[in-house]
């Protein structure tokens, strides 16, 4: 396989197609090596338009789903981000490129331990991945800039919002299959939150997060 050609395929055939057209997302998906984040036994599908396993059956978003949330994020270079979901460590190595500093939370050791790994050896500094529950953030070192939820939600968390800085974002996949939408949140002011719902998709659900209620008649 030419990984450059398959690389520059990804970007051209379904990226771009999907309304990423942010040069600096475009040109940070040609640089980040996404197949150095993809299981050994995928890497052949890394730059497939699916989602790929990972350990303890999660997997990683498709990379027009990546491409997109990281365009509606528009990260600034003095920003400190939130990531919710640490699977592989790519959206976190492409968020690190965009960002001052990025803590991603993972509660899975293993993809922890994965995510750690595959940043380290791709050189990234200003990433600290923590073994951690994300579905309370990490309060203790809000507010950020930046949230980014790396899989759906059924519902925008509020405690995540709390921990949003005063013109900061929350941007994340909500609902629940067959529909579900990409959204972000903006915190306007203190107790005020706007809320823009950008595009319909559909994605892995991030662990531990509630499910909405069903009822039955």
């Amino acid at each position: 396989m030419n990984i450059e050609q398959a690389r520059f395929n990804m970007i051209e055939q379904q990226i771009r197609p999907w309304n990423v057209l942010d040069p600096n997302v475009l040109s940070l998906l040609a640089m980040v090596k996404r197949e150095d984040f993809v299981p050994a036994a995928y890497r052949s599908l890394a730059f497939g338009d699916t989602e790929l396993p990972l350990p303890e059956g999660q997997c990683m978003l498709v990379p027009r789903l990546e491409a997109r949330l990281l365009q509606e994020a528009n990260v600034q270079r003095h920003e400190r981000v939130l990531e919710i979901g640490a699977g592989s460590g790519f959206m976190a190595a492409l968020l690190a490129h965009r960002a001052q500093s990025v803590v991603t939370l993972e509660r899975i050791p293993a993809l922890a331990r994965l995510a750690a790994e595959n940043l380290r050896r791709a050189a990234i500094v200003n990433v600290s991945v923590r073994e951690a529950d994300g579905c309370q953030g990490l309060a203790g070192e809000a507010p950020f800039d930046v949230i980014l939820l790396s899989g759906s939600v059924a519902s925008v968390p509020q405690v995540l919002l709390k921990q949003l800085r005063l013109g900061g974002r929350l941007v994340g996949v909500v609902g629940a299959e067959p529909m579900m939408r990409a959204t972000r949140v903006l915190r306007s002011a203190e107790a005020r939150f706007d809320t823009v719902e950008l595009f319909d998709t559909v994605a892995a659900r991030l662990v531990g997060f509630d499910e909405p209620t069903r009822f039955r008649f």
